[in-house]
């Protein structure tokens, strides 16, 4: 899952409804081809991925959260040399990320429950997270640590305050919500995370509100 468009900010929504943010599912699997083609392998992110990718080791694998199509995120994730697991919930771009990319691992799977049982190198979830409601991103932090490996570092984008923003995908409703950043901080420190860099609407990078951090080495 990924953004889809312009967002609308909406202090008062109601962030809490889980039915609206559950209808992200549904939207992208209707509609993710169609936003795969449009989205294309522009890569405005690469500054923010060179900068994960330093603390991921040669060869060690990425927790993708919202793969999509696998471009063109995870395609270059694979050619500075990293292996790659993508979640996602929508068949079609899944089926899509296959074929870029047959060798990796790609699951089809809501990030919410998500307990595989294993840490990886690094873990991602970009343009994803954050159509989560309030309460669900509160709670993806746990699942955030426990697929963590020592030291690895975790990046994802959110809003830039506290709300709910309703975009546009295909003319239809996409939900969005965010947390303060006070929260944010609080949340990665209480799952062993050490919050390295934020950045509030990067113009250099589209205008996405950007968090790295990096996960406590195990004993």
């Amino acid at each position: 899952m990924a953004d889809g468009g312009s967002k609308d900010d909406v202090p008062g929504g109601n962030a809490s409804d889980p039915a609206a943010a559950s209808r992200i599912i549904d939207l992208y699997r209707r509609h993710g081809t169609a936003w795969a083609a449009d989205r294309g392998t522009r890569l405005v992110e690469r500054a923010w991925l060179d900068r994960f990718l330093a603390m991921v080791p040669a060869g060690a694998e990425v927790l993708d959260l919202g793969c999509g199509s696998g471009q063109p995120i995870a395609r270059y994730l694979l050619d500075q040399g990293r292996r790659v697991t993508g979640i996602d919930t929508a068949a079609p771009l899944l089926a899509l990320a296959r074929a870029m990319a047959p060798a990796c691992t790609w699951i089809e799977a809501d990030m919410r429950g998500l307990a595989l049982g294993r840490r990886f190198g690094g873990i991602l979830a970009w343009d994803s997270f954050f159509h989560l409601g309030h309460d669900d991103q509160r709670r993806m932090f746990a699942v955030f640590a426990r697929h963590a490996a020592g030291g690895a570092p975790l990046m994802v984008t959110s809003g830039p305050a506290h709300g709910v923003a309703i975009g546009r995908l295909y003319g239809e409703p996409l939900y969005h919500a965010s947390l303060d950043a006070a929260e944010y901080r609080q949340l990665l420190s209480a799952h062993g995370f050490v919050p390295l860099a934020h950045v509030a609407e990067d113009p250099s990078c589209a205008g996405h509100t950007i968090w790295l951090a990096q996960y406590g080495k195990h004993p």
